[in-house]
């Protein structure tokens, strides 16, 4: 099954607990969908229309443009993240080993749930204007900040630096679930991913 496939399914299926969908909502992971298979440029405003059942000129009613859809996809998704790592981080104030199984579980969980945002992030980013970039990017070291504090913490003397190359190995390990095939079913990708990402991390990096 496709990014898009996937980011179709969710949009028709059923609201999020004690929150109906809205027709805004829809639209966005229609086109989060579209743009993550075919690129910002190979889809116009017609297509996600198209696919969403409604007519290009109507999507205005909901947003500006392709750019906008850009920014309320990606910004919404890096508070997210953030303010979940925070949590993961902050819940095992003495158990360094457990908050960082529970940071994977987060973002394992989160990836298997949003490949489609996770393929637009990564190759379409540098679409925005500056000033939503920017806002992205400093909630991404925000991130990767509560990534590095238990990790430096699990692995005394590791060095702030060094701790960022493995957490940023660790997000392409588990932000690969938007090139996995369909063969393995969501539960034993979730278990596989875990354990490898833990692995990786709890090893001694060494000298």
């Amino acid at each position: 099954m496709t990014v898009e496939q996937q980011a179709r399914g969710r949009a028709g299926g059923a609201a999020g607990p004690g929150r109906r969908r809205s027709r805004k909502d829809e639209i966005l992971e229609i086109a989060v969908g579209l743009f993550a298979s075919r690129g910002y440029h190979g889809v116009s405003m017609d297509d996600i229309g198209a696919a969403a059942g409604v007519t290009g000129p109507a999507l205005y009613h909901h947003f500006a443009g392709k750019e906008a859809m850009l920014v309320a996809a990606l910004i919404p998704v890096s508070e997210e993240l953030l303010a979940g790592g925070q949590e993961r981080s902050t819940g095992h104030p003495d158990d360094p080993r457990g908050a960082l199984e529970s940071l994977i579980d987060f973002h394992v969980d989160f990836a298997l749930a949003n490949p489609a945002v996770i393929a637009l992030h990564l190759h379409e980013l540098d679409r925005l204007p500056d000033e939503p970039r920017r806002r992205i990017r400093r909630l991404q070291r925000l991130y990767v900040e509560q990534w590095v504090t238990v990790l430096t913490t699990l692995h005394p003397g590791l060095p702030d630096g060094e701790a960022r190359v493995l957490a940023h190995a660790a997000f392409g390990l588990m932000n690969s679930t938007p090139f996995l095939g369909g063969e393995v079913d969501r539960r034993r990708r979730a278990e596989l991913l875990r354990a490898a990402t833990l692995a990786a991390l709890v090893a001694h990096p060494g000298s």
